[in-house]
């Protein structure tokens, strides 16, 4: 049966590297995720990891250090919101005033609510559809308030890194719709959208840092079982208690969260790995047709350096998404 299941999974393995002395930042690490597995796999070998939850730190921290073996790298973790600006800027603060240093960022955190479709308008938190507020702007604020430390340890060792998580749904995102409403509102798209733009934001993060030691990756992960669908099922007993039902045939046919983890590990690890590009299986892969517009990642940018720095309103905001 084993066997069976690695002929359908085809899981590939990132390759061990020595970590020692490089220092990790892993967001979205609650137990049983993608987060946490990654977080596990690079203290093994060897890196100092912190990693972020919206609850427990405590638990989080100590559910990771008995996961791992002798001789592992440091962890610690704390509390973060991406949908809340505070909260990043009080993670970002406490972080520095630690560690002082930043290797590698892994933007791994993100949700995709309302999997049934049934919203006919969009949530929003901070005046921002949510999942354009946590998965975009928030994971942008992050990675714009650590990139002083990671610019540092680009110029020290010219191998400093950023991975952004996105999603093959990407293709489901439109260029139309970062800079106006989802119109009519589809969660699934407003999702998709969000995972285009953080495409949007790594290819830019590349052409404006790559010069100073900085690379940035984007990937998908693959269909993982993780705790992501039970979240986007909130509010449904009747398909939560299918899934729990099912779930032994669900773990069977899609990845574990360690297999999922390999690609985020191949970009956050893999010696002298170009940047700019984006990963699937441990390797680069083609995007969907609208993630290669230049013009429209620059605008991107623009807008969403000024959201900020506070000198406008948040990119695409309107009164039926943004």
């Amino acid at each position: 049966m084993a066997a069976l299941r690695r002929l359908i999974v085809r899981a590939p393995q990132a390759q061990k590297v020595d970590l020692r002395g490089r220092r990790m930042i892993v967001t979205g690490a609650a137990p049983g995720s993608i987060g946490f597995a990654t977080a596990s796999t690079l203290a093994s070998w060897g890196a100092d990891v912190t990693v972020t939850t919206r609850s427990d730190p405590r638990l989080l921290a100590q559910a990771l250090r008995a996961a791992l073996p002798a001789g592992s790298g440091e962890i610690d973790a704390d509390t973060l919101d991406l949908a809340d600006r505070s909260s990043v800027s009080r993670f970002a603060d406490a972080y520095g005033s630690r560690h002082g240093r930043l290797d590698v960022l892994i933007n791994n955190a993100g949700i995709h609510l309302d999997l049934l479709s049934q919203w006919r308008e969009p949530h929003q938190v901070d005046g921002a559809e949510i999942h354009w507020r946590t998965n975009y702007l928030g994971t942008m604020q992050l990675t714009d308030v650590l990139l002083p430390l990671l610019l540092e340890a680009g110029g020290r060792s010219g191998d400093a890194r950023i991975v952004n998580v996105v999603s093959m749904l990407h293709a489901r995102g439109r260029n139309a719709f970062l800079f106006a409403p989802i119109a009519p509102y589809d969660s699934w798209v407003a999702y998709g959208t969000s995972k285009l733009a953080l495409m949007h934001a790594s290819f830019e993060l590349q052409r404006h840092h790559a010069g100073a030691g900085l690379q940035a990756y984007c990937l998908h992960p693959g269909a993982v079982f993780s705790n992501i669908a039970t979240r986007g099922l909130a509010g449904n007993p009747r398909l939560e208690a299918i899934r729990h039902r099912f779930a032994p045939v669900e773990r069977y046919f899609l990845l574990t969260a360690e297999e999922g983890a390999q690609t985020s590990i191949h970009c956050a690890t893999k010696p002298a790995l170009g940047g700019g590009r984006y990963f699937r299986r441990c390797a680069p892969a083609m995007t969907g047709a609208e993630a290669g517009n230049r013009q429209v990642a620059a605008r991107l940018w623009d807008q969403t350096q000024a959201w900020m720095a506070g000198a406008a309103e948040q990119p695409a905001r309107s009164v039926s998404g943004r």
